[in-house]
């Protein structure tokens, strides 16, 4: 039986998922073979954890890092910048090989204007929310980003346990979508126009049965890095997410 608490979810909020991985939980001596182990589980993306040490209390890697990631590999590369002033730092990662580059709310008081920097450069921009601020913040920038990340752990390590209470979170943003309208890349369709669903990612303790309960709520991009890291074989990490995704 789940220790979390569950509740029904409509059929709406079911959409085909994404798996990332968190090369911040790889094995940093070999991680030409770690990127392959990613390349070889079946997952979509590579999540990489940028920390400044003032913002979060950790610190990780830089641009240098992230650009020999991308000389590894033709993944796509999911940049979760958890530092202050992300403006100043978005041209460098874009040359790094970020695909998207994901921002903190409350990182910065330019939220918008770094967003429609992230998307001028040319990539993917995404807006990440921390577990304590209020889900009254995420309707104003639904419609200027490609991806909305609501962490489901205290940004800065990784191991942590899952918070359910950012469930109600994640289901008040798939909700709001659906009923605004609020399509793949911010966008409202025209008319007869099919776009696929806005991307709600979550991070922070992901692990098969809490991935289950996220996609419930409305999620569709999940990021695990101790997770899947544990395997020997990650591929069998990743199918254990997928599976548990099925409706």
């Amino acid at each position: 039986m789940s220790k979390y608490p569950q509740k029904k979810i409509p059929s709406s909020s079911k959409y085909p998922i994404k798996i990332a991985p968190s090369i911040l939980a790889c094995d940093f001596a070999h991680l030409s073979s770690e990127v392959r182990r990613v390349e070889e589980s079946g997952a979509d993306r590579i999540h990489i954890d940028i920390m400044d040490g003032h913002f979060v209390p950790n610190l990780t890697m830089g641009p240098a890092v992230t650009a020999a990631i991308n000389r590894c590999t033709d993944m796509f590369l999911d940049v979760h910048l958890m530092i202050y002033n992300p403006y100043d730092y978005i041209e460098r990662f874009v040359e790094a090989g970020a695909d998207r580059i994901t921002i903190h709310f409350e990182a910065t008081e330019e939220v918008e204007d770094t967003l429609k920097y992230i998307r001028a450069c040319g990539v993917e921009a995404g807006l990440s929310y921390c577990p304590e601020t209020s889900e009254s913040m995420i309707p104003k920038y639904l419609d200027k980003c490609d991806a909305m990340l609501l962490m489901t752990v205290h940004p800065g390590f990784g191991g942590q346990a899952f918070m359910p209470e950012v469930l109600d979170k994640i289901r008040f943003t798939r909700e709001l979508c659906d009923k605004i309208n609020i399509r793949s890349g911010g966008k409202t369709p025209k008319e007869g126009e099919q776009l696929p669903p806005f991307n709600i990612q979550v991070d922070g303790g992901i692990n098969a049965e809490t991935a289950r309960l996220c996609y419930e709520a409305g999620a569709n991009e999940f990021v695990a890095g101790t997770y899947l890291f544990k395997f020997p074989d990650m591929a069998e990490g990743v199918q254990a997410l997928r599976t548990a995704c099925e409706p």
